[in-house]
């Protein structure tokens, strides 16, 4: 009887999960399983080193309200638990205009926004990516995922992305193959790359000094895409590098860690 009870405890706690906001939940699927979210489809996906596995990435926003989500594989409602983060505050001393900017920004910094959240809401149906993703660059971690950002001692925003230490004109790598959809310098993010990667993932690298893409090029991991510099809203040179999965920012580390299990046969 004990035997038979811990196994039915272990097949029941296979068909549970346990998500942090902002984070990324990877799940085997069955061939022919069907997987929604609140009543959404989300999409199925081929493993990329076993042509006969298929699984689905299930991104929790960072913003969600809701304590658990209705998950379901093929038609079976199964548990899923959404915990809030661990994340912190931090003061970040800036220029005022990025802070209060005038009304012509505020119209600038509104059309960036609306390409951004188009581009992020669509999904390339074609995989670019076959390999491990890899970070832009090693260097130390100086703002973490999820902190809430007090801009000259005002709550502006959540931090989308990490931030990584580097001096003005260090090399900046594509962290995986894909499409660039957006080079250019913006407002708050300055100069900005972003690549498609297909499946309705993107990976960000933001405050460069320079851009050596342009949008419309294929890139390849490793390649170097951009210096990392201090432009945009910040306080020092550096390089933030961010993950947006189905429209959602997800913390980039955790993702990496998460979605590379793939390539370690642990999935």
């Amino acid at each position: 009887m004990k035997t038979l009870a811990f196994l039915l405890f272990l097949s029941l706690s296979l068909y549970a999960l346990d998500i942090v906001k902002g984070e990324v939940a990877l799940v085997e699927l069955k061939q022919g399983d069907t997987i929604s979210l609140n009543g959404k489809k989300l999409p199925i996906l081929q493993n990329p080193v076993a042509k006969n596995k298929r699984f689905a990435l299930i991104a929790i926003d960072y913003k969600d309200k809701l304590k658990d989500e209705a998950l379901k594989i093929d038609g079976k409602k199964i548990p899923l638990h959404v915990r809030k983060g661990k994340y912190k505050k931090e003061q970040i001393k800036v220029a005022k205009s990025k802070v209060k900017p005038s009304k012509k920004a505020l119209d600038e910094i509104y059309a960036q926004y609306k390409e951004a959240k188009k581009i992020y809401a669509t999904t390339t149906p074609k995989r670019y990516w076959n390999k491990p993703f890899i970070l832009p660059l090693h260097s130390k971690i100086t703002s973490s995922y999820g902190n809430a950002r007090m801009f000259n001692s005002v709550l502006k925003s959540f931090h989308t992305g990490t931030d990584f230490r580097a001096k003005i004109g260090t090399k900046i790598k594509a962290s995986n193959d894909g499409v660039v959809v957006i080079a250019k310098k913006r407002y708050y993010a300055g100069g900005s790359v972003v690549i498609d990667h297909g499946d309705g993932l993107y990976s960000c690298y933001y405050h460069l000094s320079k851009i050596l893409v342009k949008a419309g090029d294929k890139v390849k991991q490793n390649e170097i895409i951009g210096l990392s510099g201090k432009s945009g809203r910040v306080n020092g040179p550096h390089l933030h590098f961010g993950i947006r999965l189905y429209s959602h920012a997800i913390n980039p580390l955790q993702f990496v860690s998460t979605i590379n299990k793939l390539f370690k046969g642990k999935m």
